[in-house]
């Protein structure tokens, strides 16, 4: 699903999923990093179209990569707590997800929070919602999914975005090979339009 569906907005009451308004703006964000190569090279394109962005970042990757964590903050974006170590709150037990998302706290400096996979239960919401603003998208580029093509992958952003949306890209190996063949040509494209890319 590259727009989520409204009900989802009922079942996640408080949450943000845009940002609506009549000034050409998108808010890139990217889910997963710091990882070495791929968010630096994220980094040197928006430097290039002098674009700001959202960076949810892992706890462990922090760790791993304090450097570049260092650099997303010099270069002027906004970081977001992405959990220690991707749970999904589906999965794991209530007290677990709440101490991994304590425990990224200790490396990311932000009140931003967005769950993985976009999951989260009723119980979870309310206690993350008292501490943090809880950030989903309406437009998921979907590059994390190898059987989805570059070309897909860039459809389903020019195809949905609008003035304020809330866009997901990953700076992961994974997603990288779509991801940075897509992100310039985004960059470009609604750059000529007049566009302006803001952090959150």
């Amino acid at each position: 699903m590259v727009r989520p569906p409204t009900y989802l907005r009922f079942l996640y009451p408080g949450v943000v999923w845009n940002k609506p308004t009549k000034e050409k703006i998108l808010y890139l964000t990217f889910d997963d990093g710091p990882t070495p190569e791929v968010t630096t090279s994220v980094l040197d394109l928006l430097a290039l179209y002098k674009a700001t962005a959202t960076f949810f970042c892992i706890g462990e990757n922090v760790k791993k990569h304090p450097e570049i964590y260092k650099r997303i903050l010099a270069d002027g974006h906004t970081v977001g707590n992405h959990t220690n170590t991707h749970p999904s709150s589906w999965k794991v037990k209530y007290d677990f997800y709440l101490k991994d998302v304590e425990e990224a706290k200790k490396v990311i400096d932000s009140n931003l929070f967005r769950p993985p996979y976009g999951k989260l239960t009723p119980r979870t919401l309310f206690a993350l919602r008292n501490k943090y603003q809880i950030i989903m998208w309406d437009v998921i580029s979907c590059d994390f999914d190898e059987k989805v093509s570059a070309e897909q992958v860039l459809k389903n952003v020019l195809e949905n975005a609008v003035n304020g949306s809330i866009i997901v890209f990953h700076d992961s190996l994974k997603a990288s090979p779509r991801m940075l063949e897509v992100l310039p040509i985004i960059l470009k494209q609604y750059s000529n339009a007049g566009f302006s890319f803001l952090k959150l």
